[in-house]
C-alpha cells in the first residue's frame, strides 16, 4: 500500500504549485516581442502554448480569443498534424488533454470592447495566421521541392565529397578563417544596438584569433583563459532589436529560408563585409570561392538537423517553423532573454543553446504517450502481486529496479516531495 501510495502520488501534479494569475497585467514589451506561429494551409484553428509571448505582443492576424487556463495537468506532448515545432521559447504550460472538455464556469467572460487578459495559451487560426505569416506559400512550396531536389542530385554529393576528403582540422580552420572574417560587422551591430560591451569582447575576439590564431584559422578565443565565444550577429538582428518585425516569410532558390527583415539585412552585411575588409576580399573570385566553402560548410553542419526534418510528416512546414522559431530566439537573446541569452551553438535554423559555463546545454527529452516511464523505486518496495516486504540481511529494507510502466496518454510527470521520517521511526514486518 506505501508503494502504491507513492506512485500515485508521483503521477499527480503537485498542488501547491502557485498559479499566475489571469489578470495580472504583463510588462510592457521592448525591442522585438512577435513570435510568427507558422500553421499548414489545411490546419484547423490549433491550440499553441506559448510561455514567453503574451497575447499581447502577437500580431493581430495571428492571436485571437486567448483560453484561460484551468489548473494545472499534464502536458500535452502530441505533436502538430503538420508535423510543425511548436514556437514556444521556454518549455510548454501544462494544458488540459485535447479530448477532455473544460467546464463552461472555468472560462471567464471578458465585458465587450475590452482587451482579454494575457495568458500562456493563444489559440491560432491555420487560415488567417498562414495569410500573414506564409502569403506567398505555394511559391515558397514550389521553391522548397525544387531545392530538396537540387540538393539530393548536387549539394548533399558535393558536401559528402567535402567532409570526406578534406581532414576535420582542415575544414574546421577553413570554417574558423570564414566566421572571424565576419566579428568586424558582428561588432559594429553590437553598437548599433547600445551593447558596447560586447562589441569589445567581439573586438578582442578578433584580434586575439587574428594574430595568436594564425589569421583565424584557430580559435583560440573561445578557451581559457578568454572564454569569448563566437556571438552571431548582423544588421537583420539590429532591425529586430528595434522593434522592425520580420515580415513575410519566404523561402528562396540559392538562399533558402528567410523572412522579408532578414534578406534586407543579409544583403546589408555582404556589401558591408568587403567595406571592412577591403583589399583581394572585393575580388569576384575570393567572393565565389568563399561562397562555395562556407555553403558546404554549412552543409556538413546541419546534415544531422536535414534529416530530421524530411522524416517529419510535413518537412516544408517544420522548416519554416524552426526557422522562425530560431530567429524570435535570437532576436530575444539581444535583450537578454531567451534559451540562447547565453549563446549558441550551431547553425540557423538549428543553433542550439550554450550552458553558463560555455558548453552545450543538454537536450532535455519529453516521453511521448504510451512510453514505457521509468518511475523511482521506493525505499520499501513489495512484490507485484502483493508478496510480502523484501528485506536485506542488516534489517533494512532492500532496493528493487525500477519497473517501467507503460504510461497511458497524457503523461502525468510530478515532482516527488521526499520528507524526512523521524528519527526514532522503525519500520515493522506488519506495517500495512
Amino acid at each position: 500500500m506505501f508503494s502504491a501510495a507513492i506512485a500515485v502520488t508521483l503521477a499527480q501534479p503537485a498542488p501547491n504549485v502557485p498559479q499566475p494569475a489571469p489578470n495580472v497585467p504583463q510588462p510592457a514589451p521592448t525591442g522585438q516581442q512577435l513570435a510568427y506561429l507558422a500553421v499548414d494551409q489545411t490546419s484547423a484553428p490549433v491550440q499553441v502554448a506559448q510561455n514567453a509571448v503574451p497575447s499581447a505582443m502577437v500580431p493581430s492576424a495571428v492571436a485571437t480569443t486567448p483560453q484561460v487556463s484551468g489548473p494545472a495537468s499534464a502536458p500535452n506532448t502530441t505533436p502538430p498534424a503538420d508535423g510543425t515545432i511548436a514556437a514556444s521559447p521556454a518549455a510548454p504550460d501544462p494544458a488540459p488533454p485535447a479530448t477532455t472538455a473544460a467546464p463552461a464556469a472555468a472560462t471567464p467572460t471578458t465585458p465587450a470592447g475590452t482587451t482579454p487578459p494575457a495568458t500562456s495559451e493563444i489559440v491560432v487560426s491555420g487560415e488567417r495566421g498562414l495569410k500573414k505569416i506564409d502569403p506567398a506559400i505555394q511559391f515558397n512550396k514550389t521553391s522548397y521541392a525544387v531545392m530538396q531536389k537540387a540538393d539530393d542530385v548536387f549539394v548533399a554529393p558535393a558536401m559528402h565529397i567535402y567532409r570526406d576528403v578534406l581532414p576535420k582540422p582542415v575544414r574546421t580552420g577553413l570554417h574558423n578563417f570564414f566566421f572571424n572574417l565576419t566579428e568586424p560587422v558582428n561588432a559594429l551591430n553590437y553598437m548599433l544596438q547600445l551593447h558596447p560591451g560586447k562589441a569589445l569582447k567581439t573586438v578582442a575576439r578578433f584580434g586575439i584569433n587574428t594574430t595568436i590564431g594564425i589569421g583565424g584559422l584557430i580559435d583560440v578565443a573561445k578557451k581559457k583563459p578568454f572564454n569569448l565565444h563566437y556571438r552571431p550577429n548582423g544588421f537583420a538582428n539590429t532591425l529586430g532589436y528595434w522593434g522592425i518585425g520580420p515580415g513575410p516569410y519566404f523561402f528562396l532558390p540559392l538562399v533558402g529560408p528567410t523572412t522579408l527583415r532578414d534578406l534586407v539585412g543579409t544583403l546589408l552585411g555582404q556589401a558591408a563585409l568587403p567595406a571592412f575588409l577591403g583589399g583581394p576580399f572585393k575580388s569576384r573570385y575570393y567572393v565565389a570561392g568563399a561562397g562555395i566553402i562556407t555553403a558546404l560548410d554549412y552543409r556538413v553542419i546541419v546534415d544531422d538537423d536535414l534529416a530530421k526534418v524530411r522524416k517529419t510528416q510535413s518537412p516544408y512546414s517544420t522548416y519554416r517553423q524552426a526557422y522562425l522559431k530560431t530567429r524570435y530566439e535570437e532576436i530575444e537573446a539581444l535583450h537578454g532573454r531567451g534559451p540562447l541569452a547565453k549563446g549558441e551553438e550551431g547553425e540557423a535554423p538549428f543553433a542550439k543553446p550554450l550552458a553558463a559555463d560555455g558548453s552545450l546545454a543538454p537536450e532535455v527529452d519529453v516521453p511521448a504517450p504510451g512510453d514505457a516511464v521509468a518511475l523511482p523505486a521506493p525505499a520499501l518496495s513489495t512484490a507485484e502481486a502483493g508478496g510480502p516486504v523484501a528485506q536485506s540481511t542488516a534489517g533494512a529494507p532492500s532496493t528493487a529496479a525500477p519497473t517501467p510502466i507503460a504510461a497511458p496518454a497524457p503523461v502525468f510527470i510530478g515532482n516527488p516531495v521526499i520528507q524526512k521520517l523521524p528519527p526514532n521511526y522503525r519500520l515493522h514486518h506488519n506495517h500495512p
